[in-house]
């Protein structure tokens, strides 16, 4: 009802001219405001005493640092602004805070004697309670994330994402970011430009980084995660967790002297689009660790000054390592040698995942996205920790109860099978994400989230025996930190600014991803491909045009043994032909297999499913003459598409897709290290910019797995 209720009053409003925008600074539309007798975002504030307060900070408040505009301005134009709208009595409570913090001697706007740090505090309750929606999006709580502490997908006018946090057994609270109560009666107040929420606080996230909000635990010796923050400290890596934000870029693209602020994607064929430059390049961090009353559970006291000794001697004992790490036991643990060192890396990832987005679900085989909490086959991720380059699993599946770390679960997985998980052993049911547990930071802290788990974590021998005996699926997007952190991967957002990312050219620009170097002619973009009902993973892909060449920086393998290496492809007639290169030399590497053909398909190869070179057979319903055409397609060093990634809206997978040509090219099939770091280039072999390279997913798959005489690799 509501939305059909917001629906009609969009269509209802006439708008005026638009105001010409004059100069090089920013100016809010105000002339295009809506003039029949439903109210703006401002006009009801207004109208309402309560607000009063606010309003007048919104008056004083500008858009941005090169904006003439206020933030009343952006308010009364069209457009679509949910609004976290705080009371007076809620500004009046902030004021206090303040003087309770020793930041002015008074709870008055008048009590501020520097003029910077009253604008920061307006900006403060002005920025952080303000999402633009752009072109269609605002929030009524019905559309609120329904995973208590998950993010809102789009930010607030302060560059920060909220979460919300929903109270067990009290269904009308809802808080934002922990502690900012909605009103309960005050809220989803519909207005043409947007929806307001009445605040009983004003949000004042502190954004501090890591490093602060772990000293302030440490001087206060305050349990819950005392234990890990003692060894993080003694390791040496509160300087790296002290960082935010790339100011070489940030300088760079506000000149706006080499970095452009868009790219046309006409080399792309998408004529009438654009792609998007990141503003940041922002740092971030996740820490999964294990709590204090753990640690006391093993005898081991968080207080105690022998802790950090005792720690390394009971990693020693419950054989938290792999007997193919080497390492010391001595006092220098800010070594990279030592075992403490390596132990704590292993619970960190460098990059900020929220709660909602620790593994993806869109597509994936029998997921049905309007009922997005009931999950079907096992999601995952692979990530790369910091210190040791070491692999990182990350899993939801429909028995999990959550998303778990390095789950190793029993499947149905079959040729005519479900693709669930069946059961998990006791030994391989890893650590459990505690996402909502009231011990899980993910507000204040402006470059990182914590989550507690409920077991210890470590690398052990147990651990990498199971990875090596699995496939290992990673979308390319996983190995780039800067793409979550600066919160373009799968984006939940339509907005072209949101589908289309450029990335910066590393010779001509900056060097963005440090994990790939492209060449100078290349034009490189991700595309969210959010809601466009593709057959990849994830749904989403990564396209580069020019006469390009790219190497990229692979993660780690588990094992030594032999592995093949796959390349999903979805070739089109937009598409090149590259020569795929692979080895743990960047600068040298040896050529792998035939050039790689991305433009296979014509209309008679779509309608016929079929390419002799390939030996591609749709499915019968003789499961053994199907597997004869998987083994001699094998033998070709090629594979149909995976079963368990769809388009989700017919749930016609990969496998069974129509255009033959969404196929996995095998191009590598040899021993791999696990101390050894692998790299892939692609280069064009045509004489030609106007063909597009893709990339979608590789797989590492042991030969335990496609070659297993008793239990041959399945289709999923």
């Amino acid at each position: 009802m509501m939305k059909n209720q917001n629906l009609l009053k969009k269509v209802c409003f006439v708008l005026l001219l638009a105001a010409a925008v004059a100069g090089c600074k920013e100016s809010i539309d105000t002339s295009a405001r809506y003039v029949f007798k439903y109210d703006t975002v401002l006009s009801y504030l207004k109208k309402h005493d309560v607000y009063s307060e606010y309003v007048k900070l919104l008056d004083l408040v500008p858009v941005s640092p090169m904006s003439t505009s206020t933030v009343a301005q952006l308010l009364s134009a069209r457009g679509n602004y949910t609004v976290f709208a705080p009371t007076n009595d809620a500004i009046q409570e902030y004021l206090e805070s303040l003087v309770v913090d020793g930041l002015i001697p008074a709870a008055s706007w008048e009590a501020f004697t520097d003029s910077a740090k009253l604008d920061s505090i307006r900006k403060v309750v002005v920025y952080n309670g303000i999402i633009d929606g752009g072109d269609d999006t605002q929030y009524e709580t019905a559309q609120f994330p329904e995973v208590d502490k998950a993010e809102f997908p789009l930010p607030t006018m302060n560059d920060h994402k909220l979460a919300v946090h929903y109270i067990k057994n009290e269904p009308d609270s809802i808080y934002i970011n922990v502690d900012n109560p909605l009103s309960n009666t005050q809220r989803d107040i519909l207005c043409l430009n947007g929806i307001i929420h009445q605040m009983q606080k004003v949000i004042a996230p502190r954004d501090i980084t890591a490093a602060d909000y772990i000293q302030e635990v440490l001087d206060e010796k305050r349990e819950g995660y005392l234990t890990a923050f003692r060894v993080i400290q003694a390791c040496g890596l509160m300087d790296t967790l002290m960082k935010i934000r790339d100011e070489v870029y940030e300088a760079l693209y506000q000149r706006g002297d080499k970095l452009p602020v868009t790219v046309p994607m006409t080399r792309f064929a998408e004529s009438s689009n654009k792609a998007t430059t990141p503003e940041h390049r922002k740092y971030g961090f996740t820490l999964f660790l294990e709590t204090d009353d753990f640690w006391r559970s093993q005898g081991l006291d968080p207080q105690a000054s022998d802790l950090l000794p005792r720690l390394t001697q009971w990693i020693l004992d419950n054989h938290q390592y792999s007997n193919e790490d080497v390492f010391v036991t001595d006092e220098n643990y800010e070594s990279e040698d030592h075992l403490l060192y390596q132990w704590i890396t292993y619970h960190i990832l460098p990059m900020k995942i929220p709660s909602n987005r620790l593994v993806f679900h869109f597509n994936e085989w029998g997921y049905n996205p309007s009922n997005p909490y009931t999950y079907s086959i096992p999601v995952t991720e692979y990530y790369t920790t910091m210190g040791k380059r070491r692999l990182f699993k990350l899993i939801e599946t429909s028995m999990s109860d959550g998303v778990c770390i390095n789950r190793f679960p029993k499947l149905d997985n079959g040729r005519r099978g479900s693709g669930r998980e069946v059961e998990c052993d006791a030994d391989k049911v890893g650590c459990h994400v505690l996402t909502e547990s009231e011990m899980a930071v993910t507000a204040d802290i402006v470059n990182c989230n914590i989550y507690p788990i409920d077991a210890p974590l470590s690398y052990n021998d147990e651990v990498r025996d199971n990875l090596f005996r699995q496939r290992i699926r990673f979308d390319m997007m996983s190995i780039f930190p800067e793409a979550m952190n600066n919160d373009f991967r799968k984006k939940k957002s339509t907005a072209e600014a949101n589908q289309f990312i450029y990335i910066p050219n590393t010779v001509t620009e900056y060097n963005y991803l440090p994990d790939m170097i492209q060449n100078e002619d290349a034009q490189f973009v991700y595309y969210n491909a959010y809601n466009n009902n593709w057959c990849n993973l994830n749904e989403d892909e990564m396209k580069a045009t020019g006469r390009w060449e790219f190497t990229f920086r692979l993660p780690p393998v588990p094992r030594r043994g032999t592995y093949e290496v796959r390349y999903k492809v979805l070739a089109n007639s937009k598409r090149g032909i590259g020569q795929l290169y692979f080895g743990d030399n960047p600068n040298n590497l040896p050529v792998a297999g035939i050039p790689l053909n991305l433009n296979l398909a014509t209309d008679t190869d779509r309608k016929t499913g079929t390419d002799s070179n390939f030996g591609w057979e749709r499915d019968t319903e003789d499961d053994d003459y199907n597997a004869e055409v998987d083994k001699r397609m094998h033998n070709n060093m090629v594979m149909k598409g995976s079963k368990s990634v769809t388009r989700y809206q017919s749930q016609t997978s990969e496998r069974d897709y129509s255009e033959r040509e969404n196929v996995r090219r095998i191009f590598v099939r040899q021993t791999l290290d696990p101390n050894k770091t692998y790299y892939m280039k692609i280069k064009s072999v045509l004489d030609t910019d106007q063909k597009e390279f893709y990339m979608d997913y590789l797989e590492y798959c042991p030969k335990e797995v496609y070659d297993n005489p008793n239990e041959p690799e399945d289709i999923w």
